[in-house]
């Protein structure tokens, strides 16, 4: 039986003298991969200990019992909750806040998204003057226009109506995020509308069926900033709102501070009701904040 032999192998090629050796590639040198774990968490943890400690703190005055010194809320008391909400009528006031935050979300939010297409999609002789104008007014506080704000409210006979206030805290909302929406819509390509116009859609229908899906993390944002700060804004509600029964959460807070005393009980109860809801929105819309913000910072 006849077996062919294995062909002899290659020779290795010959290493040049001048050749260095082969080294193992080495990673690249960062700075931050040689600093201890504690350099980070230590600044970390205090930072979270100076948060949390004013938190405790309204806990603990608002479950503890009137006249305790303890540091722990043992035994617990709803006491001041049931003060606050019933014989404060801060039921009323949750009630009122939750309208102008809801009203001031959807009107700031349906006026940007027609101002921002605009400054996104269409070329006028004006723009520039018109984004300059809603930059610098964002320089001007609130209390500047409180008097001709008041003078127009009571020539139109609003006064002591939700809807001054949800007017002013529109309009104060307005110019910052007419700027973000602009930049949101500028990340969408035209080049979509012009496809959806091809297939027989109107600007409305295409902006409606393309543009708008996509925007949804930007109105998310804008709209989440738009209801916590009216949630929060004292000025407006305290000085276009004289009846008790159509003041907001900010302003029922202020009822709980007198010039001699303060019931801290009550007041540390009114400041949880007025956070909790805040802190659940916010728990919900978390990842479309954070999207949406990061989307409207650059134009892409």
């Amino acid at each position: 039986m006849i077996t062919k032999e294995a062909a002899p192998a290659a020779p290795a090629p010959a290493r040049s003298a001048a050749e260095p050796p082969s080294r193992p590639a080495r990673k690249k040198h960062r700075a931050w991969d040689e600093v201890p774990r504690w350099h980070i968490y230590l600044p970390l943890g205090i930072y979270l200990l100076f948060t949390l400690i004013p938190f405790y703190w309204i806990l603990l005055f608002a479950l503890r019992p009137a006249g305790s010194t303890s540091l722990v809320p043992w035994p617990m008391t709803t006491v001041h909750f049931e003060k606050v909400w019933t014989d404060r009528a801060f039921g009323t006031f949750f009630q009122n806040s939750v309208l102008v935050g809801v009203a001031t979300l959807l009107a700031t939010t349906l006026v940007a998204l027609a101002g921002g297409y605009a400054l996104a999609r269409f070329d006028f002789r004006v723009k520039r003057v018109f984004m300059l104008a809603l930059l610098c007014s964002q320089f001007v506080p609130g209390a500047l226009l409180l008097v001709p704000l008041f003078e127009i409210f009571a020539g139109l006979q609003m006064i002591n109506s939700l809807g001054s206030v949800i007017i002013a805290e529109t309009v104060f909302q307005l110019p910052l995020s007419i700027i973000l929406i602009s930049n949101f819509i500028k990340n969408v390509p035209y080049s979509l509308e012009e496809a959806a116009w091809v297939d027989g859609c109107s600007r409305m229908r295409a902006f409606r069926v393309v543009v708008l899906p996509l925007l949804r993390p930007g109105l998310i944002a804008v709209g989440s900033f738009a209801f916590v700060h009216s949630w929060n804004h004292f000025l407006f509600a305290l000085m276009f709102l004289n009846n008790q029964e159509k003041q907001t959460i900010p302003v029922g807070l202020n009822t709980l501070m007198s010039a001699d005393s303060v019931d801290l009980g009550a007041l540390a109860a009114g400041g949880i009701i007025a956070a909790v809801p805040v802190v659940i929105v916010f728990a919900f819309i978390q990842k479309w904040l954070i999207t949406g913000f990061s989307a409207g910072a650059v134009k892409g």
